[in-house]
């Protein structure tokens, strides 16, 4: 008698056969251990956005791993599995995290994961730029009206994925203000303070400055203000365009003066004491 066990497990909502193991096996099956392959005693294999592939004994379909997770070499499924549609196992491409060379973290940089094979961007009939085909095949197999536009990346009016935030600070103080922006074409990037008619370059007071990044068709640009004083509160406003149009986001400064700083921050904490021992009528009574 042969005896089958299966085991199953759950990956990023995919449900299919790890590995499947047997007793008394006549290694029929291809690989070590196996016995006959049996197609109707194969377990169901649901959710799968990376296709299938065979399991260790190249018997049953199974689950195939997406972009990023980690992956067996070679085309036998041994413990992690092997990687879905369009991609490869190779080596971690991405920086280890933790940084750093030497010692320590060796294993980890050994690992080997899902790459795609074309890391090409996509313009999807959505209008979203997928960072390559993978992306899209898997966005798509929950959405099969979903279609390709063309290779390469939407164009689009800039489009701010990370606005400035408004902040309140003392004076004296430096401060920055962050915009990140995705465009296709590429997009300049300008900062203005409302009721001033200047673009806000470099001088002695303040830096703009802008660079590719932090993902692909992204552009990141800071404003930072150094020796803040009360005149520069306002509104700024980053502005991004390229040659089919123009967007922006505002973020308020309040530069607080010596006075005022713990004026504003005591009723703005959780535990005045903690912060506010010496404001004025608000000192803990001991």
């Amino acid at each position: 008698n042969i005896f089958y066990k299966c085991e199953t497990f759950h990956t990023n909502t995919q449900m299919s056969c790890f590995n499947c193991q047997g007793r008394n096996w006549t290694g029929t099956g291809g690989a070590e251990g196996c016995g006959p392959c049996e197609l109707d005693l194969c377990p169901e294999t649901r959710g799968c956005r990376a296709g299938l592939v065979l399991d260790s004994c190249g018997c049953c379909k199974e689950c195939g791993n997406l972009e990023g997770q980690a992956c067996d070499p070679g085309h036998r499924s041994v413990f992690y599995g092997l990687c879905g549609t369009g991609l490869r196992c190779q080596e971690d491409p991405r920086p280890a995290g933790g940084g750093g060379g030497g010692g320590g973290g060796g294993e980890d940089e050994e690992e080997e994961v899902c790459v795609c094979e074309e890391q090409e961007a996509v313009c999807g009939s959505d209008g979203t730029t997928y960072v390559n085909m993978c992306q899209f095949r898997e966005a798509a197999f929950s959405r099969p009206e979903l279609k390709t536009r063309g290779r390469g990346p939407c164009k689009t009016v800039p489009i701010i994925k990370v606005p400035p935030q408004s902040q309140v600070n003392g004076t004296g103080s430096s401060l920055v203000f962050l915009c990140e922006v995705f465009a296709f074409p590429m997009a300049l990037v300008e900062w203005r303070k409302e009721g001033r008619d200047v673009i806000l370059l470099s001088d002695f007071l303040s830096v703009s400055q802008s660079r590719g990044g932090p993902l692909k068709f992204e552009l990141s640009s800071w404003l930072q203000i150094e020796g803040a004083e009360p005149g520069d509160s306002g509104t700024y406003r980053c502005i991004a365009r390229n040659n089919l149009g123009s967007v922006s986001a505002s973020a308020v400064l309040g530069v607080l003066g010596a006075g005022e700083t713990e004026e504003y921050a005591c009723p703005h904490v959780e535990r005045v004491e903690d912060l506010c021992g010496t404001c004025s009528g608000s000192g803990p009574a001991d």
